[in-house]
């Protein structure tokens, strides 16, 4: 099936390793234009040579704190007009620290939602202009199985992750007319380099998260990428407002 993303550019945030990166090595391959950035330098390098052997379209690398605001504007509207516009865009972060809700302060809970929240935001308002511009675009939030079914040793993610999705929502019917959807994917476990270093050797550690994991593995970073691209597809065009849990059957939650 031709996805129609040839040609197409995108913007992918935190793309240097895990389901970040597995987009935008998906979109690549799909024969996007591709702009990723992420904090680490080095691992943003590799990831780059990772998206570019992907597929034929140009890949540029930025090094970027997405709580910056005019750093996000200045990678966007760079990527926009080095690779010649820009149609998809998927805001992204790492997660903030695990814990109880009763475990953190105040000052903890604005610095999840500055990472998880409010950059969100900050790299979609950036991008909109330029999505306008096209007449056509899809906005992709990567979130957490957390937004249908609150994780209760990650009540930082939890608070922050659910205010995109209700930011991602809002947006549903300011952009439904304009050839933008937006939707937000919620994934549970996958086997990230991050999860690979949480877990170890440790074989306890693994059949713990795999337990209640309904298909009894966890999910493969490739695959998500694929659902990603697809939601960001010319087939994708009536799915908007959706928030599509990735996880596995794990999340119990009817809606």
């Amino acid at each position: 099936m031709d996805l129609g993303l040839h040609g197409r550019v995108a913007a992918v945030a935190g793309a240097s390793s895990g389901l970040g990166l597995a987009i935008a090595t998906s979109l690549a391959a799909e024969g996007a234009h591709v702009a990723i950035s992420a904090r680490n330098e080095d691992k943003l390098r590799r990831a780059a040579e990772t998206v570019d052997a992907a597929g034929q379209g140009r890949v540029t690398a930025t090094a970027l704190d997405v709580r910056d605001a005019a750093a996000v504007t200045a990678w966007i509207d760079g990527a926009a007009g080095e690779l010649g516009g820009l149609h998809i865009v998927v805001p992204n972060a790492g997660g903030p620290p695990g814990g109880t809700a009763t475990a953190f302060d105040v000052q903890a809970y604005r610095d999840a939602t500055e990472l998880n929240l409010l950059s969100q935001i900050s790299i979609t308002q950036a991008a909109l202009p330029h999505l306008r511009a096209a007449g056509w675009g899809r906005i992709i939030f990567v979130t957490s199985v957390s937004v249908r079914q609150p994780i209760p040793t990650l009540a930082l993610s939890n608070t922050a992750r659910a205010g995109v999705a209700g930011y991602a929502k809002s947006l549903v019917a300011d952009l439904g007319a304009t050839g933008i959807t937006v939707n937000l994917l919620a994934p549970g476990y996958h086997a990230t380099d991050r999860v690979g270093e949480l877990v170890g050797d440790d074989q306890a550690k693994h059949d713990a998260i795999t337990a209640d994991i309904p298909v009894g593995r966890m999910g493969d970073p490739s695959d998500f990428g694929a659902i990603a691209t697809f939601l960001a597809s010319e087939q994708a065009n009536y799915i908007t407002g959706a928030v599509v849990p990735i996880d596995g059957g794990s999340s119990r939650s009817l809606l």
